[in-house]
């Protein structure tokens, strides 16, 4: 057999170059969090347990009302309290520093964070560039976490992509991410039953099979599960799941009446049980008409 490296024929970079960093809310080291988490089999967190725990979050911004009440236990690594204008400030310098640190050419900022609630889009909060900078500078409200560290990476020159439902990417930062040139995109990864929901209503539709039912069941654990137990925070990801059948019904007007707005039924259930950890289970049920 023959082992050629991706990087040899593509122009992709070596494994090896890459740099690894982040911020999280709660003060575990990546190895601790690794066994928390029970995603990866026991025998290959013994092999990564030596170098992962090497690995420590930077303090992180908290702020309580855009995710879960049931998180505050967790919140032991924080940047010290102070204004919205100081934590974009704090968040840019953290990633100027973690640049010249590692010697790299490029920084790309990854959002994998929980679920947030859905902030509200107005004139006058963050439909323009500028709307949006003076809301962070005048400590609204309405700003949130993800918000902060999308106009730190953009700002910074770094693309920003958004692995989570709520919706980070309001006008004013999409204005701001054209002004620098910077490449921002993402509404949550969809790469569990979202994804499968997305492949199958497509393929059914595309049969010329009128989906009239969709109904979605999970159950997990593990905090992402006890993250989206709160309503605001299941209302963001029930949004997201329901996009992806917005779009297969708008992309065919001949099964489905535009100007009745005419959909499917479709309902999204997720209850949190600690005890499967991130053992996830799901059940859809399609029901179609000829």
């Amino acid at each position: 057999e023959i082992h050629i490296p991706f990087n040899t024929i593509l122009p992709m970079l070596h494994p090896n170059d890459i740099v690894i960093g982040g911020w999280d809310i709660n003060g575990a080291n990546i190895g601790e969090a690794m066994e928390r988490a029970c995603v990866f089999d026991y025998a290959l967190q013994e092999k990564l347990k030596p170098k992962l725990s090497k690995l420590k979050p930077l303090p992180s911004i908290y702020y309580p009302d855009f995710i879960a009440a049931n998180q505050e236990d967790r919140a032991n690594n924080l940047i010290p309290k102070g204004t919205k204008q100081q934590d974009l400030e704090h968040l840019r310098n953290d990633i100027r520093t973690f640049k010249r640190n590692n010697n790299l050419e490029k920084v790309i900022i990854l959002w994998t964070a929980n679920t947030e609630r859905y902030t509200d889009v107005r004139p006058g909060l963050n439909t323009t560039k500028e709307e949006v900078l003076q809301s962070i500078a005048d400590n609204d409200d309405e700003i949130s976490p993800s918000n902060i560290f999308a106009c730190a990476a953009i700002l910074e020159n770094c693309p920003y992509i958004n692995g989570s439902p709520q919706n980070t990417l309001v006008p004013g930062i999409i204005e701001l991410a054209e002004k620098h040139n910077v490449f921002i995109g993402g509404d949550d990864f969809k790469s569990g039953q979202t994804k499968l929901k997305s492949v199958l209503a497509d393929f059914l539709v595309s049969a010329g099979l009128k989906l009239e039912s969709i109904v979605s069941y999970n159950h997990l654990g593990n905090n992402d599960g006890k993250n989206l137990s709160a309503p605001q925070q299941f209302r963001s990801k029930e949004i997201s799941k329901s996009n992806v059948v917005d779009d297969m019904v708008g992309a065919n007007h001949l099964l489905y009446d535009k100007k009745t707005n005419e959909h499917p039924d479709h309902v999204v259930v997720i209850k949190y049980v600690p005890f499967v950890k991130d053992s996830k289970r799901a059940m859809d049920e399609y029901i179609s008409s000829i």
